[in-house]
């Protein structure tokens, strides 16, 4: 490994552990109830994580916000797929990973996912990269409240170039898209991998952009949102749309899988599915209805800068 990149990795996941704190303790300040419970665990092929869980706030139903730094001898089927200059390698990765359900259908689903790779093999150079992004899928969508999200991430992107927002942006569209349903996961929001080329500094430094952009991005609109009184038939609607979440998590999701595949902690990485969902045969929106709006408005990508 090369010294430039060796010396950073401390650096790298103490940002990390840091940003898992803060994100707890916002979310905590905006559900006002619920704490999270952290559960210390290890991996035994090497590493380990922090896993911190709120269940039952006033808010937030489940929320999963997880730190992991596993390491080993052979990098799985996940990463090399795509990759096969990767087989044979030793490797570490490390990332801040979660996903929050709220109770109020009228409060989004979120998302968001900050990485670090590095895969090492005696004689040759180390392959290293940054991932991440964050995205959101609510169920009653307002339209201010998509335009907020994306406004952040465009915002936090320009620094790095103009044509960073929509790269990023359109390859999360294109990655959280169930194509046995013909839509996408909700309203989409930043995706990347594989970041190296920008050197190992400026790259770094995009990955804590958009880990600490999450919370600018998603705490208004739960904030504005945590109070709206909702029916149960909206409950209802919100559980089977949540079983979307467990098709795409079970079926596309690589971090799924890489963690799986690695021999992770399945509780932790399991944690994104939500607490309840619900599948109903041949379902269809009520015509006209604020339920066929999501399908007809939102599941699609689109350029949410352009307030229409």
């Amino acid at each position: 490994m090369s010294d430039s990149v060796s010396s950073q990795i401390e650096t790298v996941k103490q940002f990390l552990l840091k940003l898992q704190d803060n994100i707890c303790h916002t979310l905590e300040l905006a559900d006002g109830k619920g704490n999270f419970v952290e559960d210390l665990w290890e991996r035994e092929q090497g590493g380990g994580g922090r896993t911190r869980v709120l269940t039952n706030g006033n808010v937030i139903e489940q929320g999963g916000v997880n730190f992991s730094h596993v390491f080993g001898s052979q990098m799985p089927p996940s990463a090399t797929a795509n990759r096969p200059e990767l087989a044979g390698r030793n490797f570490q990765a490390m990332g801040v990973s979660l996903v929050i359900h709220p109770k109020s259908p009228h409060v989004p689903t979120s998302h968001a996912n900050v990485r670090f790779f590095i895969a090492e093999k005696e004689g040759e150079a180390p392959i290293w990269w940054f991932g991440g992004g964050f995205d959101l899928t609510p169920f009653y969508p307002v339209k201010d409240d998509v335009v907020h999200w994306h406004t952040v991430a465009h915002k936090l992107c320009m620094p790095f170039g103009d044509d960073v927002y929509p790269k990023y942006k359109q390859w999360c569209d294109e990655y959280f898209y169930l194509k046995h349903r013909a839509e996408t996961r909700g309203v989409g929001g930043l995706f990347f991998d594989d970041l190296n080329e920008w050197g190992f500094e400026k790259s770094f430094e995009f990955m804590q952009a958009v880990g600490n952009g999450y919370l600018d991005a998603y705490v208004p609109i739960l904030e504005r949102r945590k109070e709206t009184p909702y029916s149960d038939a909206e409950r209802q609607f919100q559980l089977y749309r949540r079983g979307r979440y467990v098709e795409f998590n079970l079926v596309y999701d690589r971090g799924t899988l890489f963690g799986l595949q690695t021999g992770g902690r399945t509780e932790s990485i399991l944690m994104s599915m939500p607490p309840l969902a619900r599948w109903e045969y041949d379902y269809s929106p009520v015509p006209g209805s604020k339920e066929e709006a999501l399908y007809k408005d939102y599941l699609s990508p689109q350029d949410w800068l352009v307030e229409g």
